[in-house]
């Protein structure tokens, strides 16, 4: 089974931080990702390089780590977009990996508890859990 993985995932096993080993353990099936996951792991990296200058080799090397991962990438449905982010108030950003999930009848994996929240209840509207 397909397994959407949003940013704050993928930056947690990136960047081996403490709910690495969860995320991992979590992970069974192909990774699927909207394009969008790229800008924001940059934006991630760039704002660790800022907050700690003492490390931008390691930031910089934990980044590129990303090229490695095998992770397919979808465009999100665009017109539907802002009307499900405003269905279940996330920010457009967070509702691509929502609608991807759904659209896959996916499991959607990550740390953001809004976005956890949102795909529960939209896979118990949709009839999707057991």
């Amino acid at each position: 089974m397909p397994v959407v993985v949003d940013a704050s995932a993928i930056a947690a096993v990136l960047f081996d931080e403490p709910e690495a080993a969860p995320i991992l353990a979590s992970i069974k099936g192909k990774l699927i990702a909207p394009t969008l996951l790229r800008y924001e792991l940059a934006s991630v990296a760039t704002t660790k390089m800022i907050r700690h200058p003492a490390r931008l080799k390691e930031i910089d090397a934990r980044y590129r780590l990303l090229d490695g991962l095998v992770i397919d990438y979808a465009e999100p449905d665009w017109p539907s977009l802002p009307a499900l982010a405003r269905r279940w108030a996330l920010s457009a950003y967070d509702a691509a990996y929502l609608q991807l999930a759904l659209n896959l009848r996916a499991a959607l994996l990550t740390l953001d508890a809004r976005l956890a929240a949102a795909w529960d209840d939209a896979t118990d509207s949709a009839g999707m859990k057991s």
